[in-house]
């Protein structure tokens, strides 16, 4: 291996001393430009980059060979958000994070003060770009890929950045693009459209836009509104369960009178809803109360769970045990420590009927 690292070493510094690699203008030559996927300057490179940018060299080789005038630049993408997001994720000292970056940063350094410096500096995304573009090119020169150095650029350069407003422009002056309105995955921290690679685990959980059907129950004058996936299971309908911990909210809602968790308003705030709060208050003020089930002219009382998950969706949960293991558990718990119930002025008889 070594005498081969020896022969490898001797012919990159002989093509990079005979500039081998460099692509002037010449009239006598066909052109022959070549670009390969930019890899993504947000963590080591790994094997796929490897066999990929192999092809493309294979392909500039052979058509140097062939007298072609051969251009291929290197470029870096550093646009979008996963670089910034791991640079959020490191400023909130969320530890995975650091270990995953201190693990890949070791591969390149050996000393353990230069890991933390360095990974300490990812707090500013640039550095995250910048640090590990030039561990791309070390490793790329390493392999002896036959790219012309002095060309090289990201995506976030305002060259680039022009480049790519123009063919968007041409792009929709020849209909090609249209704009419209369709779900995105959004973050609601940093106020932005995310994607799989934003989001913790998100090329294994395969994170997409849940949909939800709301189902609105006559309180008072308000709409008590619970959300679910499941809509015709509202005939097995018992009892309504809010979160009696957590921040509820009476808001106008597109003209309506709603009854939702406070956590709820920004998701819907996105959906183009227009919004007014009225009144908040906490979710034990509605334990107790009895709402009007639509379709069955009955009513359902709402009683206590702190199962319920006031950031998921609009944070009330209808309940129906025939169809769901939570529903049957929550109710068989209160059947059996009617104690809970005295704070709410509830008896077990009532809660026996569910």
């Amino acid at each position: 291996m070594e005498f081969l690292r020896k022969i490898e070493d001797k012919w990159q510094k002989a093509w990079e001393n005979a500039k081998t690699f460099e692509a002037n203008p010449d009239h006598n030559k066909k052109k022959f430009f070549l670009t390969v996927p930019y890899p993504y300057c947000s963590g080591s490179l790994h094997i796929g980059h490897g066999r990929t940018y192999t092809i493309g060299d294979i392909v500039a080789r052979f058509n140097r060979m062939r007298g072609f005038n051969v251009f291929w630049p290197m470029a870096f993408h550093v646009t979008g958000t996963p670089v910034f997001g791991i640079s959020k994720k490191i400023q909130l000292g969320e530890r995975e994070v650091i270990h995953l970056y201190r693990e890949y940063v070791g591969m390149y350094e050996t000393d353990a003060e230069k890991v933390e410096e360095t990974v300490r500096s990812f707090k500013e995304p640039w550095n995250v770009a910048e640090y590990f573009a030039n561990m791309i090119i070390n490793d790329f020169k390493t392999l002896g890929f036959s790219i012309d150095w002095r060309r090289r650029f990201t995506t976030g350069d305002k060259e680039y950045n022009s480049f790519i407003t123009w063919q968007f422009n041409k792009l929709m002056e020849r209909g090609y693009i249209t704009k419209g309105e369709y779900p995105i995955l959004f973050c609601l921290r940093c106020e932005n459209a995310v994607g799989e690679d934003d989001i913790v685990r998100g090329d294994e959980i395969k994170a997409s836009v849940g949909e939800y059907i709301l189902i609105k129950f006559e309180l008072e004058d308000f709409n008590l509104v619970a959300a679910t996936m499941r809509p015709e299971t509202v005939l097995g309908i018992t009892n309504i369960w809010v979160n009696p911990k957590e921040e509820y909210v009476k808001a106008d809602v597109d003209g309506e009178n709603w009854i939702v968790s406070d956590q709820s308003l920004r998701k819907l705030e996105k959906q183009g809803r227009k919004i007014r709060v009225r009144e908040r208050f906490e979710g034990k003020e509605l334990i107790g109360k009895h709402v009007k089930v639509p379709l069955l002219h009955k009513e359902a009382v709402i009683l206590p769970a702190n199962f319920v998950d006031a950031n998921e969706a609009t944070g009330v949960v209808y309940s129906v045990p025939a169809h769901a293991p939570w529903d049957y558990i929550g109710l068989k718990d209160l059947q059996k420590h009617p104690d809970k119930l005295k704070e709410y002025e509830i008896s077990a008889d009532q809660i026996k009927k569910n």
